[in-house]
């Protein structure tokens, strides 16, 4: 098989008269309630094949999406990487790096769940065998298009807050008993544990808004019987900008606390319940297939804007929330492909989120402030 470039199919390089072919490794919870679904329903992608060695996942896929095909391996779609235009990663964590490094070296333009990797220096790697193939690798970090998120995102580009001093962030459940599976193992090769999984999406979101960040500090616990992985975490960071992110991330918290609380010198905003994007994928619903606005919230679960009032006395404005939008991912995806422009989530920002990660691992080891150097450009 040809190079992808020589062909004219890179990035930048596909056609713009049909749709593009998508290959999907993975049909269980991420695969199957996230990224099958946001294909389908992005204008100029087409889901054209399934790998899932399960029978029962490969007729599942098959019944949600009729014109699908399915494959037992991931080794067969990537034998067939000339039929496709975007190969899309939702295998377990520990087959991300593997599976993408056969990608790229096969001549396809790739998008990874996240983690990207187990170190940054892994994501490092996979970032520059991309660029030397001149293709798209992208991390589907969806949260950055979660309600929440994009309001305070909004918020803080107005200054409705002022200079930003403190940022909190949680993704709290209450599951006092453990699910099992590679996600929850202790295997480190597995690469689960809630730093991983729920904290992957806290430090991106982090970053995204302020930037690098210079020191790490972390707590993390097994408190399950029967748990093996962490499952309550906190972290807490100082960003090159000055500000303080605490983030939280636990399977074991009775009662949750706020989604969002960011405090500044003009004022805070504070924010309690999740995007419903996720509740409404799992429920079947289908941006832009359905009655309902999508990633609409009602009224009574907007955040409030205030300054030396509580929201639970009446103080604070309340805040329209902005819909959640995680279409906007694959729909950018899309256009990278066509254009040949920047994904919109980068490897090079999953590198970034991974060194916080691993800090954050250290410093709960050895009970200690880990600082990150910056990194220098070669």
């Amino acid at each position: 098989m040809g190079d992808r470039r020589e062909r004219g199919e890179g990035s930048g390089g596909a056609s713009q008269d049909r749709p593009l072919r998508v290959g999907l490794l993975g049909y269980g919870l991420a695969g199957s309630v996230f990224h099958a679904p946001l294909i389908a329903a992005t204008e100029g992608l087409r889901l054209d094949v399934v790998s899932t060695a399960s029978p029962e996942r490969q007729a599942q896929a098959r019944a949600e999406h009729p014109q699908v095909r399915t494959a037992e391996t991931a080794e067969a779609v990537l034998a067939a990487a000339d039929e496709l235009d975007l190969l899309v990663i939702a295998t377990p964590n520990k087959t991300h790096v593997p599976l993408a490094t056969a990608a790229l070296e096969a001549g396809l333009p790739v998008v990874v769940d996240k983690p990207l990797a187990a170190t940054a220096a892994e994501a490092e790697q996979l970032a520059a065998l991309a660029e030397d193939r001149g293709l798209l690798l992208s991390v589907f970090q969806n949260r950055r298009w979660d309600n929440d998120f994009r309001t305070v995102r909004k918020l803080v580009e107005e200054g409705a807050l002022g200079d930003v001093q403190r940022f909190e962030s949680r993704f709290e459940r209450w599951r006092p008993q453990p699910k099992g599976g590679w996600r929850e193992s202790g295997d480190p090769a597995e690469i689960g544990g809630l730093l991983y999984d729920l904290g992957s999406h806290l430090a991106d979101q982090a970053l995204t808004l302020f930037g690098p960040v210079v020191s790490v500090y972390a707590e993390s616990d097994v408190r399950r019987p029967g748990a093996e992985a962490d499952d309550d975490t906190f972290l807490a960071l100082t960003h090159a900008s000055g500000v303080r992110s605490h983030l939280w991330m636990s399977a074991t918290a009775a009662l949750l606390g706020p989604r969002l609380r960011i405090l500044g010198s003009r004022a805070g905003f504070v924010k309690h319940g999740l995007d419903p994007q996720e509740a409404a994928l799992r429920e079947g619903l289908r941006p832009g297939a359905d009655a309902t606005e999508w990633g609409v919230e009602p009224e009574s679960h907007w955040g409030h804007l205030g300054a030396g009032t509580s929201p639970q006395t009446g103080g604070g404005e309340r805040v329209p929330t902005l819909p959640g939008d995680y279409p906007a991912y694959y729909a950018a995806i899309e256009q990278a492909l066509r254009s040949g422009g920047q994904p919109p989530v980068t490897a090079r920002e999953a590198a970034a989120a991974l060194r916080v990660l691993e800090a954050a691992k250290r410093s709960a080891a050895e009970g200690r402030t880990v600082r990150i150097e910056p990194v220098r450009c070669a």
